[in-house]
């Protein structure tokens, strides 16, 4: 199921809740995943860091085979056993549908896809849209980030603060609970060099010279990180062309709002005049682009040659190929690059999304288009 053909993500789940026998929303935690669910009408509803709700489900098939309508199951990575006996129940006649929801884990995430083949829709929240929010959220959300007590957050001060704790309950209870063993200074060091390198190449050999770790280390926090929804690794595309390409992946924070909170950026003015603001808009951007693509991630590339040519997001779709650059200009241009790109990759169409108001063609194949035009509304090509 294509989350991009719908207007929301109340809509798309609402879809998926009705033809799916499970529904799954997968995000970091206070990404807005409860508030979403309980817009959805539920006939049962269990929170497994409750208690009481907990004990409900000691005898788990006895109590849920019971039950008739739509289950909702927050928190479901506190039981993992429960995945065998939810596709066992869903193969029943009359069976209920259930909705579960549970903060990103490894272990979550393996087993619902395996365990449930062919019977889960996945939604991946990320927090808030600009097509969610309207056009003049774009300063504030980029700034903010999109969790919702940071972007609602009454003050600047209020939101720097509240991402601040975030961080430190993430490295310190969350990661942890998850059943991950890694000294939290340690991961929290690591978090903030990759924020140094946010929208660049990835290099397991230099990170871990800095960190005086082995590969395989850096390979296992990369891990942690991207399963719990913190970053994301942009893998390159590989064409059939005789040029030299980058075969590494890129690496982003994926939350603007976190990136620069661990870059100190706390005010517009310093976004303004800090040299990563480049890389933060294409972090942004990308992000919001991404979700509104509807693509899974392992669909979405860049692409770059040893010579300096690039593309910073890179698809196929329908058996053709598409492209974005993301430029933080109000005027940005075709460059060199850009026309290497159209022409190597055979791009049906490239699009440069800026943070301005206003689009328009430089090209038959290419388009200026601000990022408010970008959302679940987008239809490519778009002419």
């Amino acid at each position: 199921m294509d989350s991009s053909t719908y207007r929301s993500d109340l809509e798309f789940l609402q879809e998926c809740c009705t033809s799916s026998p499970v529904t799954a929303i997968l995000g970091p935690r206070q990404c807005g995943k409860t508030t979403l669910s309980r817009q959805i009408q539920a006939d049962h509803r269990f929170d497994l860091e409750n208690p009481r709700d907990l004990a409900r489900l000691e005898n788990a098939q006895l109590t849920l085979e019971r039950l008739q309508g739509l289950v909702v199951i927050d928190e479901i990575q506190c039981r993992p056993d429960l995945f065998p006996l939810l596709r066992y129940l869903v193969d029943q006649p009359e069976s209920a549908r259930y909705l579960i929801l549970g903060s990103a884990s490894p272990q979550l995430l393996k087993q619902g896809s395996e365990t449930l083949a062919g019977r889960l829709a996945l939604l991946r929240l990320g927090g808030f849209r600009i097509c969610e929010l309207g056009p003049q959220s774009q300063d504030d959300l980029w700034l903010r980030g999109g969790f919702p007590r940071s972007y609602l957050a009454s003050s600047t001060r209020e939101s720097l603060r509240w991402r601040e704790d975030y961080i430190a309950t993430f490295l310190e209870r969350d990661i942890p609970n998850l059943g991950i063993r890694v000294p939290p200074p340690t991961l929290r060091r690591f978090w903030l060099m990759l924020s140094h390198i946010h929208g660049q190449i990835l290099s397991l050999s230099e990170l871990g010279r800095s960190m005086d770790v082995s590969n395989t280390a850096i390979r296992h926090y990369i891990d942690i990180l991207e399963s719990t929804f913190m970053i994301r690794t942009l893998q390159p595309w590989f064409s059939n062309t005789s040029k030299r390409l980058v075969k590494s992946p890129k690496v982003y924070l994926r939350d603007s709002g976190i990136f620069h909170r661990l870059q100190t950026i706390d005010s517009w003015n310093a976004l303004e005049g800090h040299p990563a603001r480049g890389a933060s808009w294409e972090g942004f951007a990308l992000e919001e682009c991404a979700r509104s693509l509807g693509k899974r991630d392992q669909e979405l590339y860049f692409w770059a040659t040893q010579a300096g040519a690039e593309l910073d997001l890179f698809w196929q779709h329908e058996g053709q190929s598409w492209g974005i650059e993301f430029k933080c200009s109000d005027a940005p241009t075709l460059t060199k690059s850009m026309r290497i790109a159209l022409e190597d990759l055979n791009l049906s169409h490239l699009w440069i999304v800026h943070p301005g108001k206003e689009s328009w063609a430089l090209d038959e194949r290419v388009t200026v288009i601000p990022l408010r035009e970008v959302g679940p509304k987008w239809k490519y090509p778009l002419r």
